[in-house]
């Protein structure tokens, strides 16, 4: 099992097949999968799947969030290519809501900013979010991210967020809490 980050707060590191209902069971609170696009249980199972699939490629994919201390389960986050706009690496996140408002969001950003960074030989690192996920959109301005033009899709706009590769060095990478 590979551990992407750990410091005294959480950890956050690939899941463990046996581990899917924690996976599954995040999306079922209304409030967290609020700004979310609809998926049914059966296709949060399949992305669970290839998220361990994913383990065997490389760098990318889809990871648990867990308490440091006690190991409870914290929440998800991804790494990935961004579909969007080739070359660059997209960052992603989801808490249950009893790890909202503590920092956690902000701190998970910056470790994967860091390990994007360190992992990957992408362009910009980006994330999005729904135009009305104001909470997200705090975190992602806390983690060090600038908001530039909205993000078009067919099925709607989101807020793009953006840390340019090329304007970060060594100096800012320490600014990123391990």
């Amino acid at each position: 099992m590979t551990i992407l980050h750990q410091d005294q707060n959480f950890t956050i590191r690939q899941f463990l097949p046996e581990e899917q209902n924690l996976f599954c069971d995040l999306f079922e609170d209304n409030e967290v999968a609020k700004y979310l696009p609809y998926r049914s249980p059966e296709q949060y199972a399949e992305m669970f799947n290839i998220a361990l699939e994913d383990y065997t490629k490389g760098p990318f994919g889809r990871f648990g969030i867990f308490d440091t201390a006690n190991h409870d389960f914290i929440g998800m986050c991804l790494v990935r290519n961004f579909a969007d706009a080739a070359g660059q690496i997209e960052i992603g996140y989801t808490l249950g809501k009893k790890y909202w408002g503590k920092g956690i969001a902000t701190e998970v950003s910056r470790a994967l900013v860091k390990y994007s960074l360190l992992n990957t030989e992408g362009g910009d690192i980006v994330a999005v979010t729904d135009l009305y996920n104001i909470g997200s959109q705090k975190v992602l301005e806390k983690a060090g991210f600038s908001r530039i033009d909205n993000l078009k899709r067919p099925d709607g706009e989101l807020a793009y967020y953006v840390i340019q590769r090329n304007s970060f060095n060594l100096r800012n990478l320490n600014l990123l809490r391990s």
